[in-house]
């Protein structure tokens, strides 16, 4: 075709389906490919970047369009005036090709329908909080939760008269039962916000006796407050909450999923009823997560279970020091749960591993927290969790000090309670680092 000949619409046809990608496996010869030999490739064809193993960072605003037709079909879809999506790439406040091959591979590891990521995982759970309350609307969640999002559904929500009722993150299901059932009663029912395990508790929720609550008390509505869970402390890998019947798992993608303490992001999957209505508050206030972060992530995706599965096996052997030492008054690690309680029984049905961040119970106070905490010469002082080094802080002083001090003690976060997470580092070193900071407590 000449430079001024007028291209047809089989032309434009043709052209758009060679720059569509071409078909993925999923499986071979019937056997179910890992997620994580899914994270190699998943999403993305080569031929469709001048044949470029990994994705560019696509850094434009705006996409073009190949006829005003198309643009219009894009934007019935964007605006919800047609169902499906945009189908094609419009605006970067709506998607992108990093975003969206970040999204296909972010839900490939819970086998979710369909995903979407954010600028952070407090605009994660923002975006997913407005796109479901109304005044007048009632949040029922465990407690505790990250300080932010207390706040956010306490102080934020609460100037737009939306209420929240609670129940302990150990709760049994007779004590969600009559939470759910004084919520039923209040009026309309947004969601049910679980965190699981609690920050920084580590408590466990009982996922599949709230998903029984919800379904039982609001047998009645056609159309039930959905399931929301946050599961940054032990996801994508060690737990799997939609098997347990949650209807959105949220992510701090910063934490594990990102994993180098270089971005801050975050995520949701799902099924696509769900995330639609996600998508349309995103494509709203945009909220998106930016190409270069999504470019980023899907570097650290790669070696996701490498990182977990390494950081993971180092916890328990610093938990293992910790547990016997004569200045430490508990240790909240999954892994040493009462065999015979509740907790122990939530773990052996939802986890698959401890995880690696714990909550450390020094005998004393403040003080003997900071000591410690101010000893440490590997692990840095610093908050968040699940990066490749490790990290401990001081909940009561730091994340969670906009938390009331008397709803603090009822939640268990105390003065001489450390979060730690454990990174990559050799596991005898990280031992020496806390044993001779505890000497000087």
């Amino acid at each position: 075709m000449s430079d001024d000949t007028v291209p047809t619409e089989a032309d434009l046809t043709g052209a758009t389906a060679r720059r569509r990608p071409k078909a993925e496996a999923l499986d071979i010869g019937g056997h179910r490919l890992s997620p994580e030999t899914l994270m190699m490739g998943h999403g993305y064809d080569p031929m469709l970047s001048e044949g470029a193993l990994k994705p560019p960072i696509f850094l434009t605003s705006t996409f073009v369009f190949e006829s005003a037709a198309a643009g219009k079909r894009h934007f019935e879809g964007v605006t919800g005036k047609r169902p499906g999506g945009a189908e094609g790439l419009v605006y970067s406040r709506f998607n992108g090709p990093n975003q969206e091959i970040l999204e296909d591979r972010l839900g490939i590891w819970e086998d979710a329908e369909d995903a979407l990521t954010f600028s952070s995982g407090m605009s994660a759970i923002a975006t997913v909080l407005l796109a479901h309350c109304r005044p007048g609307d009632t949040i029922v969640h465990s407690a505790p939760l990250y300080a932010a999002t207390e706040t956010l559904i306490g102080k934020v929500l609460g100037r737009f008269g939306i209420n929240w009722l609670d129940f302990p993150a150990g709760a049994t299901r007779e004590e969600i039962d009559a939470v759910m059932e004084r919520a039923h009663a209040h009026g309309r029912v947004a969601m049910v916000y679980l965190e699981s395990p609690a920050n920084p508790t580590n408590a466990l929720v009982d996922i599949e006796a709230v998903v029984a609550s919800r379904n039982a008390v609001f047998a009645d509505l056609e159309e039930k407050p959905p399931v929301v869970i946050d599961n940054t402390f032990l996801g994508p890998l060690w737990q799997k909450p939609l098997r347990h019947g949650a209807d959105l798992v949220l992510y701090s993608l910063t934490k594990y999923a990102g994993g180098h303490s270089d971005l801050v992001a975050g995520g949701a999957v799902g099924s696509k009823a769900h995330i639609n209505v996600i998508r349309s508050m995103r494509n709203t206030i945009g909220t998106i997560t930016d190409p270069h972060t999504a470019w980023m992530l899907l570097r650290s995706l790669e070696t996701l279970e490498l990182r977990m599965s390494r950081a993971g096996e180092n916890a328990a052997r610093v938990c293992a020091f910790l547990r016997d030492h004569a200045k430490v008054e508990h240790v909240g690690y999954l892994g040493f749960l009462d065999p015979g309680g509740r907790q122990a029984d939530i773990y052996r049905r939802h986890c698959s591993g401890a995880g690696s961040t714990f909550s450390l119970f020094l005998k004393g106070g403040e003080a003997e927290a900071f000591r410690f905490l101010d000893g440490l010469r590997i692990a840095k002082l610093a908050v968040s969790l699940g990066g490749t080094e490790t990290l401990a802080s001081h909940p009561a002083g730091m994340t969670h000090l906009s938390v009331p001090d008397a709803r603090k003690q009822a939640l268990g976060i105390t003065d001489n309670l450390v979060r730690i997470s454990i990174g990559v580092e050799n596991a005898d070193d990280l031992i020496a680092d806390c044993d001779q900071a505890l000497r000087g407590v």
